[in-house]
């Protein structure tokens, strides 16, 4: 049963991570960049990336042979 929540909740987490990865290519796209809000976006995007490491080492952990 916890598999299967961790499993949604890695889903969720990599949409998100695909999505603040398009919004940071649209700012640095624009020619007026506001870099507070994307210094926001790659911190939120850096956290993400944390969580989803994290559940994904919860769904297949290290085997020592």
């Amino acid at each position: 049963m916890e598999e299967a929540i961790l499993r949604v909740k890695l889903a969720a987490l990599k949409s998100e991570h695909r999505d603040l990865d398009d919004a940071i290519d649209v700012l640095l796209e624009q020619a007026s960049q506001d870099q507070l809000q994307l210094a926001r976006l790659k911190k939120r995007k850096l956290r993400l990336k944390d969580e989803i490491s994290e559940i994904e080492d919860r769904l297949l952990p290290d085997i020592i042979a």
